[in-house]
């Protein structure tokens, strides 16, 4: 082939390739996430404390510079639904007052955090900053429960760096007897209110995250086991939550993801275990040498804008690596044994007979209680 009609082959596939992707882009319908968001409300008044109907109220995310405004009704009250968890700015303006502003407002997974304004006569550029603004209780929900932030999460030792272990910090909470059942242990299983740990809700930025397995041979009562570092915060609730968090008697476990920003942020990380570091134990192997057990978890993340204050991006990864052998005692029989030759007198605990050392005896007539004793591996 020439190259002139390479060219021509090449350029043709390029271009097919571009109207293939611009078609199926063209098909795609925006699917908006089920995030764990909270609620922004409030009521704006006059200093004599009369409301006032009409002001424009606008939050802002400090950290991605997004804003949504709404108006005061009839009794000043506004509200701002589904909002995610960050840092807000809370600020309203009417004409004839001074702007008053909320700084700093922390707004939690699922909270109905209340932001009540008082306005003082002025002008529009004039401000006045509200430090004590946001109510530190939340008044507007009888939710009980704890939120467990990132500054725990990150820095809260972790052993196996399970987030949803420390579910643990809030009253009520107990760790799950099925842990210590399997070698592996059952990751964020514990029992709430008395309750078994299959009454709990997991849900992730929102979405269900429960592990529906009959036997949970997974051994986790999630399906996406989110890193520490990915998670923003997250709340256990344990009494008294709203109906949408149906399903369930025991506890509701809601975390968010992290996201990005308009500042790029990111961390590396890795946790080691190594044999030289781990005690002998109780039960000593033969010759002192320890059962070799050789862990890393490692992983990063990474956050920052696309387009500043509109589209942002979060990745994270997590790597586990581990080597290890468990010290095992077990009780096998020799060859001579297998073959029905006993070398010592052996009694068997459950028929009573005494079988004589040099005895050759067959298979079918051994025991019960000494074909257990010889051939089972414990």
């Amino acid at each position: 082939m020439r190259s002139d009609q390479l060219m021509r082959c090449v350029g043709s596939l390029c271009r097919n390739t571009v109207l293939c992707f611009l078609f199926v882009l063209a098909g795609v319908t925006p699917v908006y996430a089920q995030f764990d968001s909270a609620t922004v409300l409030g009521t704006i008044r006059d200093a004599a404390g009369l409301a006032l109907p009409g002001a424009t109220v606008t939050l802002k995310n400090v950290a991605t510079g997004i804003t949504a405004t709404a108006q005061t009704d009839g009794n000043g009250d506004y509200l701002f639904p589904n909002v995610r968890i960050g840092t807000y700015r809370v600020s309203a303006e009417l004409q004839g007052f001074s702007t008053a502003v909320a700084e700093k407002v922390e707004v939690v997974v699922n909270a109905r955090q209340r932001v009540d304004l008082a306005m003082q006569p002025g002008a529009v550029s004039e401000s006045v900053v509200i430090t004590d603004a946001a109510q530190l209780l939340e008044t507007d929900s009888s939710v009980r429960g704890q939120v467990v932030q990132r500054q725990q999460i990150v820095n809260l030792p972790l052993n196996g760096r399970s987030y949803a272990n420390l579910a643990l910090l809030a009253p009520g909470v107990r760790e799950s007897s099925q842990n210590g059942i399997t070698t592996a242990g059952r990751e964020a299983s514990f029992n709430v209110n008395g309750l078994r740990n299959t009454f709990n809700n997991f849900l992730l930025d929102g979405v269900d995250n429960n592990a529906y397995g009959t036997s949970n041979q997974s051994f986790s009562s999630q399906v996406v086991q989110a890193s520490p570092d990915a998670i923003a915060e997250f709340k256990v609730q344990t009494n008294t939550y709203s109906a949408e968090f149906g399903r369930s008697g025991g506890a509701v476990i809601n975390a968010s993801y992290r996201s990005g920003t308009n500042q790029f942020h990111g961390n590396l990380w890795e946790f080691h275990r190594n044999t030289v570091l781990n005690a002998v134990g109780f039960f000593k192997p033969a010759g002192g040498v320890k059962p070799p057990l050789i862990r890393n978890q490692f992983g990063l993340t990474l956050g920052g804008p696309i387009i500043k204050d509109r589209t942002f991006f979060f990745l994270d990864y997590e790597g586990f690596r581990q080597i290890q052998k468990n010290l095992v005692f077990s009780t096998l029989p020799t060859l001579a044994q297998r073959d029905g030759i006993l070398t010592v007198d052996v009694r068997d605990p459950l028929t009573g007979v005494t079988y004589k050392a040099g005895d050759k005896i067959l298979f079918g007539e051994i025991g019960p209680g000494l074909f257990n004793a010889y051939f089972t591996v414990v």
